[in-house]
């Protein structure tokens, strides 16, 4: 679709969300207000570039009789190369899920109770930096190491109407984080290296996921660790099993039985548009994106050493020495810099 094209979809989107009955459909007028937002920068841009071609044309006629035109026309012509750059990378194909909320899950690895300490201090990171950016927080299921870590922990993150969605932002997070420190359980004071996991994916929504309850076996099971006085007496934990592609998403956070089935429900969905996702782009080329685009979660992504105070993520060479910052949540920089390097991909694919 070309850029007239566009422009000519966005006047239509917007003569028809001015009509009260299209909003009687609640479905359809939010789809054609996510495309409304979508193509508003665009189509902005492309009048500002159409105005200021107009304009250096006519200082550039003007510079003929009055030298003083020319320096406006070099000016001009100075912004038409900046809104043609900006407008360049708008028309870069998005990623289609970047408006969607996240299921995020940290797991410990390598490395024991202290990889479960340092998988207790990633959620943390994750919560703050959510908190900066205005973003609720829930966390689905966890499970308690021995010293307050977490071996396992799944947290949903919503974006609250903004702009972009969670995705946008976080989906390069997914793979294993590693750490260098002196460890809590550490006697002699030697630095040791621990991972854990971390896997992101789009919340699913009913719509994303169609789920035949014919094909879930449903086990129960009572709960074990933190979670109030309903653990170890009743059999309100749930284990959901997908039975034709084998996934099993267990949660034993809620008191009851029917809430940690809802729960469930919903990573399981996550879980599937994930799947389905990775067929589809494996399907599409033989061979597999770049870390940045699709990041496998057998490799090693982000390094935090904590005598260096520093931060390292393997895929684009970033390092920076505020580890503290950012494990308070000031991860902005970090997650910029894969926005970034996605970016430039992008723009030399489409070029």
């Amino acid at each position: 679709m070309n850029l007239d094209d566009l422009v000519g979809e966005y006047a239509d989107i917007e003569k028809r969300l001015a009509d009260p009955a299209v909003h009687a459909d609640q479905a359809t007028a939010r789809k054609l207000g996510k495309r409304y937002a979508e193509l508003r920068p665009i189509v902005e841009t492309a009048r500002d570039l159409r105005a200021a071609q107009d304009d250096a044309a006519a200082a550039r006629e003007l510079a003929a009789e009055d030298p003083v035109f020319a320096q406006e026309a070099a000016d001009l012509d100075k912004r038409i190369d900046e809104l043609e750059e900006t407008l360049r990378r708008l028309l870069v194909p998005r990623d289609p899920n970047d408006d969607k909320d996240i299921i995020l899950e940290i797991k410990a690895g390598e490395g024991g109770e202290e990889s479960a300490l340092f998988a207790g201090d990633l959620l943390r990171m994750y919560l703050r930096y959510a908190e900066r950016a205005g973003w609720k927080t829930e966390i689905i299921d966890a499970q308690h190491s021995d010293l307050g870590g977490y071996k396992d922990v799944t947290v949903a993150v919503k974006s609250r109407g903004t702009e972009d969605g969670v995705w946008a932002r976080l989906k390069y997070e997914g793979g294993v984080h590693r750490v260098q420190r002196v460890p809590a359980t550490e006697s002699q004071g030697r630095i040791h290296t621990s991972a854990a996991g971390v896997f992101v994916m789009p919340e699913a929504e009913d719509i994303d996921v169609q789920i035949d309850p014919n094909d879930l076996r449903i086990d129960v099971f009572r709960s074990s660790g933190p979670g109030g006085q309903s653990v170890n007496t009743t059999d309100s934990a749930v284990r959901i099993t997908h039975l034709p592609t084998g996934i099993v998403v267990s949660c034993q956070n809620e008191k009851s039985q029917l809430q940690n089935k809802e729960q469930a429900l919903r990573i399981l969905r996550a879980r599937m548009l994930a799947v389905a996702q990775e067929e589809a782009e494996a399907a599409a080329s033989a061979e597999r994106k770049s870390q940045v685009r699709t990041v496998d979660r057998s490799e090693r992504v982000r390094t935090y050493n904590f005598p260096e105070n520093r931060i390292s993520d393997h895929r684009v060479g970033y390092k920076a020495y505020n580890l503290d910052q950012v494990l308070d949540g000031d991860l902005h920089n970090v997650t910029q810099a894969l926005v970034d390097a996605d970016m430039e991909q992008r723009l030399a694919e489409a070029t």
